[in-house]
């Protein structure tokens, strides 16, 4: 398959791409658009065949749900049976926005596109380009990250075009995303409201609406065997071709244990995920690669640039990854569901 790729530049010939974009869509084409959060790959939600596509496409097992985005709130009415009022309250507040909601689907729902369940995940992205595509079509956009499966999420278009050029329709290339990881999901049909993927919207944001929002623990401590109800809770997910160690604890401590394991392991190639308050810690050791992920106080950053600082860690070959840990609090918590499951798990404490 040859795949076209796009650069939307604010000129008349965009109007050109959207038009081809859109048709593209809705002969059951797959698309690949920029969202806020990371890169999706998108298509016909409410095509079954289209849905499986997108599995295909991206190596996915088919009882990993997907979440569909609109243009607007109101194609809501269509898609799910019911409306809670803590969902109307989180759409008020943070649509659009990096929030997908799990709803009660509806009929027109495929199983395809929700891995068998009788829930719907729907999210209404911030991203112009994304909008602009979306309100272009009739019908919810069934986007999973545009990655192939396993592998870290694409926040910029080079990391697409490795993964997917030639497995895909087009490709359109926004920039690099703002959030850089995927969207927080929001349970609404248990009582209380769960969080079961965390992200930028965090549980502190969302217990502003209900004090009673919980989380599920499966978002640091994975219940393998379990039906996934939210992409990223089940399977191996944002992983680097290297094996990867989390280290948690005070920052002090932490920096000491990855310098010993870094002088442990002089024989490898290795790669250390530092931040503005520890990189110079580490300048002095011999490692491939030394990558400052931002600043602790400033986790947003840290959050846009860790699957770029995976991905570069695949692109130099390393052997092993050293990466810090983050508070498990706020955006903190997001960013360390992204690392434990790049590091299948393995962490060293060091209170």
């Amino acid at each position: 398959m040859k795949t076209d790729i796009i650069k939307f530049k604010g000129k008349e010939k965009d109007k050109v791409y959207l038009k081809k974009i859109s048709k593209t869509l809705r002969e059951g084409g797959l698309v690949v658009l920029p969202t806020e959060t990371v890169y999706g790959l998108g298509g016909n939600g409410l095509n079954k065949r289209t849905c499986k596509k997108i599995y295909e496409a991206k190596g996915r097992p088919s009882d990993n749900p997907l979440i569909l985005h609109i243009a607007e709130n109101s194609q809501l009415d269509d898609l799910v049976t019911e409306i809670p009022e803590v969902a109307k309250k989180c759409i008020d507040k943070f649509w659009p926005g990096p929030l997908t909601i799990i709803f009660k689907r509806s009929e027109i729902i495929p199983d395809e596109a929700t891995g068998g369940l009788p829930t719907v995940a729907i999210r209404e992205p911030s991203n112009k380009i994304a909008h602009e595509i979306l309100k272009s079509v009739n019908f919810p956009v069934a986007a999973p990250s545009a990655n192939l499966s396993g592998r870290p999420s694409p926040t910029k278009v080079e990391h697409v075009i490795e993964d997917l050029n030639g497995r895909v329709d087009i490709i359109v290339d926004g920039g690099h995303s703002v959030v850089g990881i995927e969207s927080t999901v929001l349970d609404v049909t248990v009582d209380p409201p769960m969080i079961l993927r965390p992200g930028k919207i965090t549980l502190e944001d969302l217990q502003e609406i209900d004090r009673n929002i919980t989380i599920d623990s499966a978002t640091i401590d994975s219940k393998s065997g379990e039906v996934p109800k939210s992409p990223g809770q089940k399977y191996r997910h944002y992983a680097p071709k290297a094996d990867a160690i989390c280290f948690g604890g005070r920052l002090d401590k932490v920096i000491t244990e990855i310098k010993k394991n870094a002088e442990e392991n002089k024989d490898k190639k290795i790669a250390i995920l530092a931040t503005d308050e520890s990189y110079d810690e580490y300048k002095n050791l011999d490692v491939k690669l030394l990558i400052n992920l931002g600043s602790r106080e400033n986790l947003e950053e840290v959050a846009q640039n860790l699957f770029d600082a995976l991905r570069k860690c695949d692109e130099e070959e390393v052997d092993i990854i050293f990466a810090e840990g983050f508070e498990l609090r706020g955006m903190g918590l997001s960013i360390m569901n992204r690392l434990l499951k790049a590091c299948s798990g393995k962490v060293v404490m060091r209170i």
